[in-house]
């Protein structure tokens, strides 16, 4: 007779969460670290109630629903997808504050357990406090948003269909193709029903990572069409680094001779001093990156899903001839760009490469030129790094400090604005996990969450989290929970005086900066960046940050900045470096654009400039066929 154990609903899934482990090359461990949540009436009697009494399955108090989203993918991405965290909240707001850093979570490949209210499944008391009523179904709350951006969503409207969704959610978050946020919406009262649950649902469960391999035709076909290209590029996407394949990599180009580009995710694969690394490629690539892509006539994708801005907007890859080898364990991603797919795990597919490519190297000629670009790159970073520009500081020489004077060891994070673009170019990537962006979506707001959850997942390492003004106000809340936990963050927060990234954007189609500085309004409105006088809000970011708890060194000079960094290596608690930048000082574009649509009619002579630009660049994006 089977045995079985009597539970809420709510208790059988913390029980079931805290047995399930995952294994890849004889490595195992927990794959979930604990749970994130904020309580409310949708989740305090049921999820709330488990985790009381299994104080083994560590709670985490957070400040918003969004950025503890962002904390668990942050910390899944940090372990290479191969641990991350849960996430609960009660119906409602809680609930739907989560679909953003969701969405972030799906799109980045982000393995992150969500577990939100819901509404009484048994339906007789409703409309309950928050519930969205439909005239046309009573299946439905605002838990259905999640569908689109969750890569598996099921209600759980029964204690006894946890036996079989659960099983599910695990098969997608430890799926390296498919994986991405996972949605199991709990109704209230169903939390808290019991049910006599097979003991065995609870035995510890291990999940294999497989490293799939290609179909062997196809590999052949790729080593014929690397051996007949006179310019191959690799562009090395985040797929290198999860699937720990760096050091394969590594061996690959030396063996082969081939130049790599780096993706936003894949920046890291290689270091920056190797010869053969040509930077950051595409739309806020390099000179020495987007060269090469422009002539490649084989390009060997490594874990890339391709953005717009790894293509720059279709426009990098101008070869007529151009053909892709892209290597990535979603057949999805594979097959983009018509694409010979070798569909596997990256640092599989390369072992196998490699072998099947014997002694091919390519051209002594063409080695040397990509070797003396990446010399020229780096010239180029240093001068950068070396401005001294007055009487504020540019952003690019801030850069500079913290990539000279940091930890080596530590770990720089960042998302949105301005900063990514110009990190991407001149960050001087010295180990894989070095290079923390979020820019599959550019959330603003990930940033002090996402560099909590770095630090969660390796609390030894330095973190220093690099923010503006703009993301700073949107999400700063979880200083608070680095306090309290303990976590030291290193803040880095650069006052731009508005949105410098989208004044920038906004200039370069005609619009002048319009609506992107904290300003006062004038008497027709917000104040464009051309306005003859402008009146800045009285904001000071510095005592905000030390009324959350950071300690905080406030900067005006390069010099003051640099001491800064220095002294914040000696101060146990989140410490948040406050320096004022130039907004209108920004990094080049290195022989690279980004389509942004503009005007096709405007009053406005700049705009009319931007358009014809616009049409002369435009007509440069290319189908690969």
């Amino acid at each position: 007779m089977m045995k079985t154990k009597r539970l809420t609903t709510a208790q059988a899934v913390i029980a079931f969460l805290k047995n399930q482990y995952v294994e890849r090359d004889g490595e195992e461990r927990p794959f979930f670290a604990g749970v994130f949540g904020i309580f409310g009436h949708g989740n305090v009697a049921g999820i709330g109630q488990a985790l009381q009494q299994n104080p083994d399955f560590r709670y985490y108090q957070t400040r918003n629903e969004q950025a503890m989203v962002h904390t668990a993918a942050a910390f899944a991405k940090m372990n290479n997808r191969m641990q991350t965290m849960v996430c609960t909240t009660s119906i409602g707001p809680g609930a739907t504050n989560m679909i953003t850093a969701a969405a972030g979570a799906t799109i980045n490949r982000l393995p992150v357990l969500l577990l939100p209210g819901d509404i009484f499944a048994r339906r007789n008391v409703a409309p309950v406090l928050q519930q969205l009523e439909s005239e046309h179904s009573q299946d439905i709350s605002v838990n259905d948003a999640f569908k689109p951006i969750s890569r598996y969503w099921d209600r759980i409207n029964r204690p006894d269909q946890i036996l079989t969704a659960l099983p599910e959610a695990m098969r997608v978050l430890t799926s390296p193709a498919d994986t991405g946020a996972v949605t199991l919406a709990m109704p209230q009262d169903v939390q808290t029903e019991a049910y006599n649950y097979p003991e065995a649902f609870f035995a510890k469960r291990v999940w294999r990572i497989s490293r799939n391999r290609p179909d062997q035709s196809s590999l052949a076909t790729a080593v014929k069409w690397i051996q007949g290209a006179k310019k191959p590029l690799i562009i090395a996407g985040g797929g290198a680094i999860y699937s720990e394949a760096t050091d394969t990599l590594r061996q690959f180009v030396e063996q082969t001779g081939i130049p790599v580009g780096e993706t936003m995710a894949g920046k890291g694969s290689l270091r920056y001093d190797h010869p053969l690394c040509m930077g950051a490629v595409g739309a806020t690539g390099t000179l020495a990156a987007n060269r090469l892509a422009k002539e490649a006539d084989v390009v060997i994708g490594i874990g890339t899903r391709y953005s717009d801005f790894t293509t720059a907007s279709k426009t990098a890859f101008q070869n007529p001839d151009v053909r892709f080898v892209n290597i990535n364990v979603a057949e999805f991603d594979a097959y983009k760009h018509y694409a010979l797919p070798l569909v596997g795990d990256a640092k599989a597919t390369l072992e196998e490469l490699s072998t099947a490519l014997g002694d091919y190297h390519v051209a002594a000629a063409y080695e040397a030129n990509a070797n003396a670009l990446h010399d020229e790159w780096e010239a180029e970073v240093q001068r950068i790094y070396d401005i001294r520009h007055q009487p504020l500081v540019s952003q690019g020489e801030l850069i500079g400090a913290v990539n000279d004077l940091g930890d080596p060891e530590a770990v720089m994070v960042c998302a949105a604005g301005s900063l990514p673009g110009d990190l991407h170019k001149l960050w001087r990537s010295r180990h894989p996990k070095q290079y923390h962006l979020e820019y599959g979506y550019s959330c603003m707001g990930y940033e002090i969450a996402g560099g909590l959850g770095v630090k969660m997942a390796d609390p030894d390492r330095e973190v220093y989290v690099m923010v503006g003004d703009g993301s700073y106000l949107m999400l700063s809340a979880d200083i608070v929970t680095s306090v309290q936990e303990g976590y030291k963050l290193t803040l880095v927060l650069m006052d731009n005086r508005g949105y410098k990234s989208i004044g920038a954007l906004s200039r370069s189609v005609g619009s002048q900066g319009f609506g992107t500085r904290y300003a006062f309004p004038e008497k027709d409105g917000l104040p464009s960046d051309e306005a003859k006088s402008i009146q800045t809000l009285p904001v000071d970011l510095a005592a905000n940050a030390r009324s959350l708890g950071a300690h905080v060194i406030e900067c005006e000079t390069y010099d003051e900045f640099v001491a800064a960094l220095e002294t914040a290596k000696g101060i146990e608690r989140t410490t948040v470096i406050y320096v004022q930048n130039d907004r209108y000082v920004g990094v080049p574009g290195y022989e690279s654009w980004w389509d942004v649509a503009v005007a096709e009619v405007s009053e406005m002579h700049t705009v009319q400039a931007a358009r014809e630009e616009w049409e002369e660049n435009r007509a440069k994006e290319r189908y690969f066929l």
